[in-house]
């Protein structure tokens, strides 16, 4: 069996606007976790989410 690599989106690759990415970035985040990358992208093009994670995922970041 072989395993494959996918590679995780910085936050810079998730389109934030400038003042967006700084606050990101101050607070140390480096990596969405994947409930971030899956929903960041959706919310900025307007649409509605509805997103079930696990506890400590990041959820409430990715909405806030």
């Amino acid at each position: 069996m072989t395993s494959t690599s996918v590679a995780s989106p910085s936050f810079g690759d998730l389109a934030l606007l400038p003042a967006v990415l700084s606050a990101v970035e101050a607070q140390g985040y480096e990596i969405p976790s994947p409930i971030q990358a899956q929903t960041i992208p959706a919310l900025l093009e307007g649409r509605d989410m509805l997103g079930q994670a696990q506890t400590g995922t990041g959820k409430t970041a990715a909405f806030a």
